[in-house]
């Protein structure tokens, strides 16, 4: 029996690795408080919500499969975000110029049951992204040409921002866009999802 497939994201991004399985599934927002919790680490921050999120969506849904993802870069220990303006993306690529930063994608699959109780998968996958030593030119050309405040540290890797590098180190390449689709695959088939 096919079956029936949500993705917990507005993310365009998402969307696009999503429609390279080949799969149909539909998207929602699963729109929950991201915040991290006190002392909380990136990893642990990263499983977390990508859960979250497909739990808010699967509640609503029992019997559907909802995938969660989420993603944060860390700096010395320091959780990178959505920038979400101009200042704060400069101040991060700042940051990150000549570093080697590590990006944590979390990815989730929630199936809620007619008995309301939930089957729940996760994984995180860790992209290493090493970074050129970059300009403050540099940086503001970039930043005017592709406006990446929606992207967790400030670059999109699918486009422009693949120029700001020197090496990305990964077992799965579609992590650092956010959606880790290796480990996706992995869950789906374990879920009993295959893909061809």
């Amino acid at each position: 029996m096919k079956k029936s497939i949500i993705l917990a994201s507005s993310s365009i991004y998402k969307q696009r690795l999503m429609q390279q399985l080949r799969l149909e599934f539909d998207c929602q927002d699963p729109n929950i408080d991201e915040s991290p919790l006190s002392d909380e680490l990136p990893r642990a921050l990263v499983e977390r919500l990508s859960v979250a999120k497909a739990t808010a969506i699967a509640q609503k849904s029992p019997g559907t499969l909802v995938i969660g993802a989420d993603q944060v870069g860390e700096l010395d220990g320091e959780i990178l975000t959505k920038p979400g303006s101009y200042k704060q993306a400069e101040a991060q690529l700042s940051a990150q110029s000549g570093r080697t930063v590590n990006f944590h994608s979390g990815i989730a699959l929630v199936q809620t049951l007619e008995n309301q109780k939930s089957v729940i998968k996760s994984a995180v996958n860790t992209t290493e992204v090493v970074f050129r030593t970059l300009s403050k030119q540099c940086i503001s050309n970039y930043l005017l040409a592709e406006k990446p405040y929606d992207c967790a540290g400030s670059f999109k890797a699918e486009g422009l921002g693949i120029s700001l590098f020197t090496a990305v180190n990964s077992s799965d390449p579609s992590s650092l866009t956010g959606l880790p689709l290796i480990e996706l695959c992995t869950l789906l088939s374990e879920m009993g999802v295959e893909i061809n």
